[in-house]
């Protein structure tokens, strides 16, 4: 490491969200470029800066700080300097010379003791003199803040959060109960407070460790798809995470059921512990569910009629499960169609939205991702957007939903797409949006894996049996003609499938090394794939059952990165943990995030439209990084171009390569799927069936067969525990 000293002439640019810096050092004769989060710099401010120089390709030589101490100015010109440089608010160059003159070395002392004395001066009023010395010390504050916060191995960027939502607090609340921070700030989470709490000194057996860590516990479940997990295992997970013996524990879960903050739900044997929020979201999905679940009034004959003239009009006819749906779409207030792929979910829908158009009933259309209601648009040929969007997320002044139980939806049915991806906080909110006497349609492969987010609410609703089903089971004759939608349909059923290549959309490459599959994956990504399904080989998606192993997620992105996007001079790059983003990079959203805007731009770069709401699972490419502004920008689906400063790329991982759970929803000219083992309950049939129906024209595995072959007989699915079946049979 390498040391500069100097003081700080300007600030060229500065992030005010991490701290990311751009300053100009003058040290003697001596000016010099630095960068670095260096959060509460100022104009005019001594610092000692601790980094290395180093040599960007536009911007030249530059000292890369890695911290910065703040000095104390040496001298009068020094202090004098500070003041006027703007730093102080209402200080000038002029005013600060008076003040120096006045005071000389002594002009700190007087302004954080004595600050009422700064009157003596002309054009210093008491009033301007007790704001000079607030100013002083609430930034004096704020780097000490820093400075406290980064000895607990608090990163600068998460430091910036902590300080502006406690304050001064900072020093009481990390010295009594760190475990705060895991519950008021977003990025902290209970190992983040507990590795602060052992620096700090709490005890192992405190009790708000011991009520943070099992509200973690739930959190974690929450995260692996679970709503609640059996007492049994609650109390299992939290004596490993927490090191304690059941009965503390057994208090502090005591005391959060007092709280209404855990729900502690006898069933059979078994007591299910619930966060309180989940408990209620299943609660309230149940009830709305029951409130919409009503019969219209219309003639069977008059609906069979409109059937009769859509089947004419379309020159098409409908079989008789699909029949079955429209006349159910007619009539009930909530519907489930559910159905393989070839199934004519498609054609139902479309047969649905003629019958709303022969009777006049305003409909509107959704699904939860960009791409399923692209998707949903293409094949209707009406308006569909993602249920976020419906729903009005983000206004200006709000980042909830726009829609809710004091704003409903306007329209008389709403028909959702690709239900099996919709989880349960989605469809809660979904839910308050909707009035009783709105039709409500869900349509959905019950087969394919469960949402990403908790919750199983799509086979929950059917298994329930408390709400209208219809089951699409006939395949049709063109979809007999594609392997791969036959192929699925005999997975789904457990049927092993004969290998040969004789198929013209649905192959089978047999390799046994690691190595040899990425080679062959590759060949297949950029030579073979793109001209046979008339694609780039951007378009061209890998998925793989696991994010590490010899052929995860994780090292399969670094190869592919390579080879698709190889390094070049001509594009920028953002270092990260294992890796590097860099300029055209495929990549997807980690986590939904509410709060990160968008926007749409015209060609000439004018924005067109705006929003909010960047989601889990949606993919996009990097069309610039830049250095100088501490950002990146990704274009994701419908040209929604979305800005993210530095500090918000954890939330990007990149995309040739993602697991089989994160493409739900999606669908792809062709798809890779590399097959080499892993642990059983993972590799099921239902991963492969998914995986199976997210190509459009082809598929093809590179790998052991007898690993797939394991996979179309393990019915072993990943367990979930969801409660939302049970609170449909109590509310109904």
């Amino acid at each position: 490491m390498e040391y500069i000293s100097g003081y700080v002439d300007h600030i060229i640019f500065q992030n005010s969200d991490n701290g990311y810096t751009v300053l100009e050092l003058v040290s003697g004769e001596t000016t010099t470029t630095c960068v670095g989060m260096l959060f509460g710099v100022t104009d005019g401010m001594n610092v000692e800066l601790e980094g290395e120089f180093t040599e960007h390709p536009s911007y030249g030589r530059q000292f890369k700080a890695a911290r910065f101490v703040e000095k104390e100015p040496e001298d009068e010109s020094a202090i004098e300097r500070y003041l006027g440089s703007g730093a102080v608010k209402g200080v000038g160059a002029a005013l600060a010379a008076r003040i120096v003159r006045r005071f000389g070395k002594e002009t700190f002392a007087v302004i954080e003791k004595e600050p009422e004395r700064l009157a003596e001066i002309k054009g210093i009023s008491e009033r301007k003199a007790q704001e000079i010395g607030i100013q002083v010390e609430e930034k004096r504050s704020l780097r000490s803040a820093m400075l406290f916060l980064q000895q607990y191995g608090i990163t600068l960027t998460l430091a910036v959060k902590i300080y502006n939502t406690y304050g001064e607090e900072i020093y009481s609340i990390l010295q009594k109960n760190p475990y705060r921070l895991a519950d008021d700030i977003d990025g902290v989470g209970f190992r983040t407070a507990d590795e602060i709490a052992s620096k700090v000194g709490i005890r192992t057996d405190s009790d708000f460790r011991i009520r943070s860590g099992l509200l973690y516990c739930l959190q974690q479940g929450a995260g692996e798809g679970h709503t609640y997990l059996p007492q049994s295992l609650f109390i299992q997970r939290a004596e490993d995470l927490l090191g304690v013996e059941a009965e503390p524990l057994e208090h502090n879960m005591m005391n959060l059921v007092m709280e209404r903050r855990l729900i502690m739900k006898r069933q059979g044997e078994e007591v299910h512990v619930y966060a309180a929020s989940y408990y209620n979201m299943e609660a309230n999905v149940a009830r709305m569910l029951k409130l919409l679940n009503i019969s219209m009034d219309v003639s069977e004959d008059h609906v069979y009629e409109s059937i009769c003239r859509i089947e004419k009009a379309t020159k098409r006819e409908l079989a008789e499960h699909q029949r079955q749906a429209v006349a159910s779409a007619a009539k009930e207030g909530v519907l489930v169609i559910t159905g393989g792929p070839g199934t004519g979910k498609t054609t139902t829908i479309d047969s649905i939205i003629h019958y709303f158009d022969l009777e006049g009933i305003d409909f509107m259309l959704a699904a939860p991702t960009g791409r399923a209601a692209k998707r949903m648009s293409e094949t209707t040929g009406y308006e569909a957007r993602t249920i976020h969007r419906m729903l009005e997320l983000g206004g200006e002044e709000n980042i909830g939903f726009g829609r809710d139980e004091s704003n409903p939806l306007e329209a008389d049915a709403i028909i959702i797409d690709e239900m099996s991806m919709v989880d349960l906080t989605l469809m809660n909110s979904l839910l308050k949006a909707v009035n009783p006497g709105t039709r409500l349609i869900l349509v959905g492969d019950v087969n394919q894996l469960p949402s990403v987010g908790p919750g199983r609410v799509l086979k929950d609703i059917i298994a329930s049996k408390q709400v209208p089903v219809v089951e699409l089971t006939e395949i049709f004759r063109q979809a007999k003609e594609s392997d791969i939608i036959v192929n699925a349909h005999r997975i789904n059923r457990g049927e092993q499938i004969i290998l040969d290549n004789q198929s013209m959309d649905f192959f089978f490459l047999k390799r046994y090394d690691a190595d040899k599959i990425i080679n062959v994956t590759l060949q297949l990504v950029l030579q073979k794939l793109p001209k046979f399904v008339d694609a780039s080989p951007m378009d061209i998606q890998v998925l793989t059952p696991m994010r590490k192993g010899l052929l995860g997620v994780e090292r399969l992105n670094q190869v592919l990165q390579r080879y698709l996007n190889p390094p070049d001079a001509s594009k920028s790059e953002k270092e990260r943990p294992n890796g590097v983003f860099r300029e055209g990079d495929k990549v997807m959203q980690t986590k939904n995030n509410y709060q990160l805007e968008w926007e749409v731009r015209s060609r000439y770069g004018i924005s067109i439209e705006k929003g909010r709401g960047v989601f889990n699972g949606d993919m996009g490419i990097i069309r610039i990084i830049d250095s100088f502004a501490s950002s990146l920008t990704v274009e994701f689906e419908e040209g929604r171009m979305v800005e993210y400063p530095f500090g918000a790329v954890e939330e990007l991982e990149l995309a040739y390569a993602v697991t089989i759970h994160k493409s739900q929803g999606s669908e792809y000219p062709a798809v890779v799927l590399p097959l080499l083992g892993g642990p059983r309950p993972l590799m099921n049939r239902n991963l492969l069936y998914t995986a199976v129906t997210r190509a459009r024209k082809c598929v093809t595995i590179v790998g052991d067969e007898r690993v797939f072959a394991q996979m179309v007989d393990n019915v072993q699915e990943q367990q979930r525990f969801c409660g939302l079946e049970q609170r449909l049979l109590e509310t109904i």
